[in-house]
């Protein structure tokens, strides 16, 4: 039986990035990723991939295999993010990828979830599938816990509304 996901205060402000006036590029804004679903310890994301996004082969156009792991990287990030408190950030130390259909263009969805979280590290899985259900890929990761502030932050402070500072937008 899984053990019970504590939120962070970071999941309280689920809508705070999608509401942040973000100037300049931004890979959810430039490849259009869709966050569908955001519970404590899950979040998932969809994403219409574009022969744009894909090398043709003698079957047809193919995922690129970094865009596969990118999305899966974001649903599992997005996971961590939900038991993070404001003072947190995460970096990720391990990332590992299985490719178990080939990925072609239309609506890829990943899931990702928190498998298990210590004070300060936070380990991740996360799945991903095609229109029709089929399993595509599946990947796990291990999070970094670390300050949002001193010489070991990554960013500024997140703003009073709980959104990513202008340094961590992308």
């Amino acid at each position: 039986m899984p053990e019970s996901i504590t939120p962070g205060e970071r999941f309280l402000h689920a809508r705070a990035w999608e509401e942040s006036n973000v100037d300049g590029p931004h890979i959810w804004r430039t490849l259009g990723y869709r966050r569908v679903a955001w519970q404590p310890g899950s979040t998932t994301v969809e994403w219409t991939a574009t022969p744009e996004y894909c090398f043709p082969t003698g079957d047809g156009h193919v995922v690129q295999g970094g865009l596969v792991t990118a999305l899966l990287d974001t649903a599992m990030g997005g996971a961590c993010w939900t038991v993070l408190d404001l003072d947190q950030v995460f970096l990720t130390a391990d990332l590992r990828v299985e490719f178990l259909r080939t990925s072609r263009p239309g609506v890829l969805r990943a899931t990702g979830s928190v498998v298990r979280r210590t004070r300060r590290v936070v380990f991740c899985s996360a799945e991903m599938y095609d229109s029709d259900g089929r399993a595509l890929a599946s990947a796990r990761c291990t999070q970094l816990v670390l300050p949002n502030e001193g010489p070991f932050s990554r960013h500024l402070p997140a703003d009073a509304t709980g959104a990513p500072p202008e340094d961590a937008r992308g």
